[in-house]
């Protein structure tokens, strides 16, 4: 078991030095590099030079790469080429304010989504179950930045009951005083969440209402209402929880999008602004973030299995 976590952690670590290798050397082949960007297109070639020259982006790429690992290593991740501030600084005020918009959108479209998923399997067929189920694949397909607009359309413009902006606070104390101008974008990130873990919900409960034990305990009398409860919900959750961990890829990709339409101050509308400005460092520090979360998110849900599905447990200890 030992074994097969320590595995787990090196993999981890493997697949994140690849995507910043790959984010690495895919920025440094944009057309124009950074200096262009940065100085824009009537900069001259000895401002470019100079530029350059005081980046390290004069040197081999390889090399390049090197220094930007040994910066990694001591928590450097350079400075923000437009915002005159360390990147690190950047990313710790505003990763807190993305947690707390994903976190409590995925918390609630858990909430939600869970009962809901219990209801249609348990009234699979009827009338209620296809209008929840069509309701759903709707969200599903729904690209989040549609989703945005419908919801500043309803209700910022038709229904003035919510900012169409989020509040611009320092702090995630300053963005809680102000909660209506959080409704809508984590209404925005709660919708296709919802709709997956729906989704996952619904299966999980109609195979466990298949098996053997609840065909037992309905032919001892026990109530249905127990049955699916008591016996049927602890089971069906297994699956959803150890698919929590996967699905951060999607809620971060999500916060991008729904920062950029409300204008709220996280990792993603300072991803948007640094890809406008090619801010290169900020670019790479936030690809790092997605792509730690991303491994993590993978590492915790492996974790959950572990934890709860004795086969697994049974799987990696004789690997």
């Amino acid at each position: 078991m030992t074994r097969y976590i320590l595995r787990r952690l090196v993999l981890a670590v493997i697949v994140v030095l690849l995507v910043t290798v790959v984010t690495f050397v895919l920025l440094h082949l944009l057309p124009g590099g950074p200096a262009r960007g940065v100085l824009g297109v009537k900069a001259t070639q000895a401002q470019i030079d100079t530029f350059n020259a005081a980046q390290g982006f004069d040197k081999a790429l390889p090399v390049q790469y090197w220094d930007y690992l040994v910066r990694l290593v001591h928590g450097d991740l350079g400075d923000s080429y437009t915002q005159n501030s360390p990147v690190t600084t950047l990313l710790g005020e505003r990763l807190p304010k993305t947690l707390l918009l994903t976190v409590v959108s995925t918390l609630l479209a858990i909430v939600v989504a869970l009962p809901v998923g219990v209801w249609q399997a348990v009234r699979r067929g009827k009338a209620s179950d296809h209008v929840t189920t069509a309701f759903t694949f709707v969200l599903y397909a729904t690209p989040v930045f549609f989703l945005s607009l419908v919801l500043i359309i309803l209700f910022a413009q038709v229904l003035p009951w919510f900012p169409a902006q989020a509040a611009q606070g320092e702090t995630v104390g300053e963005l809680l005083s102000q909660p209506g101008s959080l409704v809508l974008p984590i209404l925005a990130g709660t919708g296709a969440a919802l709709a997956v873990f729906s989704r996952y919900m619904r299966a999980s409960t109609l195979d466990n209402l298949a098996e053997d034990y609840v065909r037992t305990a309905r032919a001892k009398g026990t109530p249905e209402r127990t049955i699916v409860w008591r016996h049927v919900w602890p089971n069906s959750l297994t699956s959803v929880v150890s698919m929590l961990g996967y699905y951060v890829p999607t809620v971060f990709g999500g916060s991008l999008v729904v920062e950029s339409m409300f204008n709220y101050p996280g990792v993603g509308l300072l991803f948007w602004t640094a890809a406008r400005n090619a801010d290169f460092p900020v670019l790479l520090g936030v690809v790092l973030v997605i792509a730690i979360a991303t491994v993590a998110g993978s590492l915790l849900a492996d974790l959950l299995q572990l934890l709860i599905d004795p086969r697994v447990r049974v799987k990696g200890a004789r690997s």
